[in-house]
């Protein structure tokens, strides 16, 4: 059994009586230099203590194996060590029945108990060794978050994306070492945030925003936003029938979609911020467009939660991508990809498919025949000036495939 002991910026004198025992006791006390240093006095003579190797996780396994031969294994961790640290990553490592957690109050509990905040009300976002563009997602009007900073220059940058899209009335609170003996705040507008070089930051958000279009525009979790939400080439799911898309696909946390034909992306990046943790798989074989799912991915803060293939659909082995649990086929829905795609797919999954072709519209009714589900045909038409008036305007018609896989 490993012990991971959370251990505040108090050090020391902020650990119960219990994870002081582990300290004491263990033969192999495993940590950051700087948790390694708050506990340097009180280890057991001759205890072996190890400060971690970077890289961290591919010396990780032979590290652990060679502690657990000498005994008591202690490992020391910021605050709760579940909260994007190393307890997460041993217990993915080794199993959650080798390793037990001693979790001390962790620094965005500190930070929302001097802001005043509920937990209910708060998302909490680590940007730790992470983009801070992660934080994008979750501005809104009101929303109030906590932002876990990899150093002391985050809350100036932070502030200054925050003014780039529009959210620089923001009130921007940026706390360090919290419940040590140096804590320190700063707060003001994102847009007016001095450069500090406290380290060990935390940043709170009350987002508000100056400009309507912003606030009403793109934010929220809702999908059918206008398509210049990102940069493309014109080949995007227009917003209506996005929207309707995305209502079947029904995007839930930690959910995987598959987007195949996906152009510039448009649905797999609404899937993914329509919900915490959902992350999608673009099959997309243009190169340029391909890049472009990646460089809006990153400008969403949806990095990392996008994968791309560039790659000819027909030509592409799906069983080689991670299970889905909802599939979009907005271009090249042939019988072969609609019938691979519903093969991969798990009970309760969903797939969506599109076609504005006769003969894309021909493989759609096929493949309804052997799966079921909804048929529907998708006008828009919208308003637009003709002469001194406006008239309506219609877009291309598109039949869409709605089914959900049942158990047979």
């Amino acid at each position: 059994m490993i012990d991971v002991v959370g251990i505040g910026d108090d050090g020391w004198v902020g650990l119960d009586e219990g994870r002081r025992g582990l300290v004491r006791d263990a033969a192999t006390v495993l940590g950051g230099r700087r948790h390694l240093d708050l506990v340097a006095e009180q280890t057991a003579p001759g205890a072996d203590v190890r400060a971690w190797p970077s890289p961290l996780r591919p010396a990780l396994p032979g590290l652990v194996e060679a502690a657990e031969a000498t005994g008591g294994v202690v490992v020391l961790a910021s605050g709760d060590p579940l909260r994007s640290g190393i307890g997460s990553t041993l217990i993915d490592l080794l199993g959650a029945d080798r390793v037990r957690i001693h979790p001390a109050i962790s620094a965005d509990t500190l930070a929302r108990a001097r802001q005043g905040w509920s937990a209910e009300e708060t998302v909490v976002v680590t940007t730790v060794g992470r983009d801070l563009r992660a934080v994008l997602p979750h501005l809104a009007p009101g929303a109030r978050i906590v932002v876990l900073c990899s150093g002391g220059s985050d809350p100036a940058r932070l502030g200054g994306m925050l003014t780039d899209h529009g959210w620089g009335a923001t009130q921007l609170t940026a706390r360090w070492h919290l419940g040590g003996p140096d804590e320190g705040a700063l707060a003001t507008r994102a847009d007016a945030f001095t450069e500090t070089t406290a380290d060990l930051v935390v940043c709170c958000l009350d987002v508000r925003s100056d400009a309507a279009t912003v606030a009403g525009g793109t934010a929220g979790t809702m999908p059918g936003r206008a398509e210049d939400f990102i940069e493309h080439d014109g080949q995007v799911t227009k917003r209506d029938v996005r929207a309707s898309a995305l209502a079947r696909l029904r995007p839930t946390p930690g959910a995987h979609l598959w987007d195949l034909g996906a152009g510039n992306g448009t649905v797999a990046l609404e899937w993914c911020l329509g919900a915490d943790r959902a992350t999608a798989t673009c099959v997309e074989q243009d190169p340029t467009r391909a890049e472009r799912i990646i460089a809006n991915a990153a400008a969403l803060g949806l990095a990392g939660r996008v994968e791309v293939v560039q790659a000819d659909l027909a030509n592409t082995d799906l069983g080689g991508l991670p299970q889905p649990d909802a599939v979009f086929v907005g271009g090249g829905a042939s019988e072969p990809v609609l019938e691979a795609a519903w093969s991969a797919l798990p009970p309760g999954g969903r797939l969506v498919a599109h076609a504005v072709t006769l003969g894309g519209e021909a493989t759609l009714l096929a493949t309804h025949g052997c799966t079921g589900g909804d048929l529907t045909r998708l006008t828009v038409e919208r308003a637009a000036p003709l002469g001194r008036h406006l008239s309506w305007t219609p877009a291309r018609a598109v039949v869409q495939l709605a089914v959900i896989k049942g158990d047979s």
